[in-house]
């Protein structure tokens, strides 16, 4: 399974929400539409669908998340940022507009999120509540790891500020792409509390994988420029355990991932097969 059927949707209905016209939406299409694994809403919809969920419900959450993601991308290139000029194999959105451009469509995607779930028909009140608090915690969490990122540049720091800072920065917002699913799903409190420790293991996973990728993986293939982290002295998995280590802890973490994915109360398959794929991945 190589999971297209959902990125093809979201992206539909990417394309959908953005669809106004204006110079700042310009911007903001450039960047959400330049592509990506949109990994995020991925999780969205296959949590929801292990509860036989019908996937209109879930569209709004899925781009909800994405364009949180892809504003924080937007702003995470810019010079006052992690100044990258590469994202997804194109000029990142400040250097094809401006910085400022670049600073208003972050915010417009921000914005945009929280719009399309209020605005949701298909969703009852109290389970926009519930999403709406979810993603807005996720988004805080997301910009504090950012900031714990920015303040260690060129810092010598140990194991455990960077795990924190990556469950942040990273983490969070992954597990809010599963929250989401299981809040739309109303899946009951066990399943979401081990779903909600499955997300916590691939989140941190992700990340430290992607430190890795940093060092192994070509240009072409990450879409962004390699060597990155080590460039700006930024502290990673690898500067401070070493490669090895740093790839036998993202796998441990996503065996830890698959052993909660057999408590719960519905086959899970979808998700495991999503581990596999993550584990094998390029980029």
């Amino acid at each position: 399974m190589n999971f297209q059927s959902q990125v093809d949707r979201v992206n539909k209905k990417l394309d959908q929400y953005l669809s106004t016209q204006g110079s700042l939406t310009e911007a903001m299409r450039y960047s959400v539409l330049a592509g990506g694994k949109r990994f995020r809403p991925i999780l969205t919809y296959c949590v929801a669908e292990l509860f036989n969920t019908n996937l209109a419900q879930l569209d709004s959450s899925a781009c909800a998340v994405e364009f949180i993601h892809a504003y924080s991308l937007i702003h995470d290139d810019l010079p006052a940022m992690d100044d990258d000029d590469i994202r997804h194999n194109q000029p990142a959105c400040h250097k094809q507009f401006n910085e400022a451009q670049a600073i208003l469509a972050g915010d417009g995607l921000q914005a945009l999120a929280f719009e399309v779930l209020v605005n949701d028909p298909l969703l009852e009140s109290e389970i926009k509540i519930e999403l709406l608090s979810t993603l807005t915690h996720a988004a805080f969490e997301m910009a504090e790891g950012q900031a714990i990122d920015l303040s260690i540049v060129e810092q010598s720091v140990n194991i455990k500020v960077l795990e924190t800072m990556h469950r942040k920065k990273t983490g969070a917002l992954l597990s809010c792409a599963v929250d989401l699913g299981a809040i739309v799903a109303q899946c009951t409190t066990k399943d979401r509390v081990i779903l909600r420790a499955f997300s916590r293991a691939i989140g941190l996973a992700y990340q430290i994988q992607d430190d890795v990728l940093d060092v192994e993986a070509p240009a072409g293939v990450l879409g962004k420029n390699q060597y990155s982290d080590i460039d700006k002295n930024k502290p990673t998995y690898p500067s401070i355990l070493g490669l090895e280590a740093s790839k036998s802890a993202y796998i441990e973490l996503y065996a830890k991932a698959s052993e909660q994915l057999k408590l719960l109360s519905v086959d899970a398959g979808v998700l495991q097969l999503l581990i596999n794929k993550l584990q094998t991945r390029s980029f």
